[in-house]
């Protein structure tokens, strides 16, 4: 979920004529204003601290929110004569671009990309892997630098986090200073209790890691938190697996934007029928497999916690609510997917226990979220007919109201939401508004000023 995006395409201004330039100056306006309000909020924050007064500040992406590379080693049996020298230009030691890649679009090179994707669950390890030959990296962990852009090349049209560092930049943040990235194969998710998951638990040590070095760095200030979509449900797990005295010491507060906690409907059509992201010109059947395979998209099917009985998914043939993913799975003919869903995911799931240090939930409004899936005869190969509810366009409003439901009694748990209307699960890290609210938050966290909720 984490990095979704389609940009608008661009037409002569002679098209619309005065009606399009009216709007061109009221979008410069808006944008001339906010980078004003930023400023405004700089020199009021210099006036009363120092830059070197910053609290350390560690930013985590969601899904498919930070670079992800790759490289083929002599076990790697590809699916097609493409994939045998797809792509020709690699870099020193044979590592090329696997997240995001343009040659994606065509479909060729789709089923390449989806074939290096694929996740495996080896049921004698209980845990997953990367496919057969297939090695991958994470690139610049503590850096911001794999989140700014998707790919670097394309810029414009895979631009991620780099609005919002752009913004705390004008704050006083600093790259490697005060500010860090913690990027993470985000493929892979974690597991309940007694159940190991060598990857998502190798980027929670990592990220405690940063923490603790983060606020060494800086005199010892505990650290603020700020995450994108499924990196919230990672840092909450982060938190609630460190002692209370750790989280006392070291997290000054947890800012989680757009965070999916009990799931999300959408992720259902992503099982039954593929989804391709907003990417155009891909066939969704192409990425189904391996979207199915992604342990960390397991974690966002919908919970019963957060959905109860409500009917996610109708068919001529059946109904299903998120008491019954598992008869779901089955019946779209995944039931490989079934026992590691039961055994590792699911009580995961369950979980959302209140960390017992400052929380803000920031979440898009008013947006059309998909809250019903009706399929027809044709079935699960086929794109569904959709009811819509409110939400961000992504994860539906229960969802990323949960913890305001769930840690209502929690006394010792300071909970703030701010909710901003009209913005998307993705344009909330672009949206100048969105960006000011973002900003005006962390700036009350550093300052100790008390912000009205939107």
């Amino acid at each position: 979920m984490g990095a979704q995006r389609i940009r608008p395409g661009h037409y002569p201004i002679s098209l619309f004529c005065s009606e399009h330039i009216s709007i061109l100056v009221e979008e410069d306006m808006n944008r001339l204003m906010f980078k004003l309000g930023i400023v405004c909020m700089s020199m009021m924050f210099y006036t009363c601290q120092a830059t070197s007064n910053l609290h350390p500040l560690i930013l985590v992406p969601g899904n498919g929110g930070n670079q992800l590379e790759a490289r083929l080693t002599r076990g790697y049996k590809p699916p097609s004569l493409f994939c045998h020298w797809y792509p020709i230009v690699k870099q020193k030691g044979g590592w090329f671009r696997l997240w995001f890649d343009a040659g994606v679009l065509l479909a060729p090179f789709t089923q390449c990309f989806a074939d290096r994707m694929t996740l495996f669950y080896d049921k004698d390890l209980d845990d997953y892997r990367n496919a057969p030959g297939v090695e991958t990296r994470v690139l610049h962990f503590g850096s911001t630098q794999s989140l700014l852009y998707l790919d670097p090349n394309l810029k414009r049209a895979t631009a991620y986090m780099a609005p919002l560092v752009e913004s705390l930049e004008e704050i006083g943040y600093v790259n490697g200073e005060t500010l860090f990235g913690a990027p993470y194969d985000f493929r892979y998710g974690l597991a309940a209790e007694g159940h190991p998951s060598k990857v998502g638990s190798k980027f929670l040590q990592d990220l405690k890691d940063l923490v603790e070095k983060a606020s060494r760095n800086n005199g010892g200030k505990p650290v603020i938190i700020v995450s994108h979509s499924l990196g919230g449900l990672f840092v909450l797990q982060l938190l609630n697996k460190n002692p209370l005295s750790w989280r006392r010491k070291y997290i000054k507060h947890f800012v989680a934007i757009s965070a999916p906690w009990g799931g999300t409907v959408e992720q259902m059509t992503t099982f039954a029928s593929g989804y391709t992201l907003g990417v155009p010109f891909v066939d969704p059947l192409l990425v189904r497999e391996e979207q199915r395979t992604s342990e960390s998209n397991s974690w966002l099917l919908p919970t019963a916690k957060v959905f109860g009985e409500r009917k996610l998914v109708i068919t001529p043939n059946a109904t299903y609510s998120a008491h019954e993913i598992t008869q779901f799975l089955n019946d779209i003919g995944f039931s490989r997917g079934v026992y590691p869903y039961t055994t590792r995911i699911l009580p995961l799931t369950e979980q959302l226990i209140a960390p017992e240090v400052p929380v803000t939930c920031m979440v898009g409004s008013g947006v059309r979220t998909p809250e019903t899936l009706f399929y027809r005869e044709n079935g699960f190969d086929e794109q569904p007919d959709v009811v819509y509810g409110d939400g961000d366009g992504t994860v539906n409003m229960a969802s990323l109201l949960a913890l305001e439901k769930f840690w209502a009694e929690e006394k010792n748990q300071a909970l703030k939401i701010i909710r901003i209307g009209g913005i998307s699960h993705t344009s909330i890290l672009q949206n100048d508004s969105a960006l000011a609210e973002i900003t005006g938050e962390i700036y009350s966290i550093n300052s100790h000023v008390s912000r009205s909720v939107v």
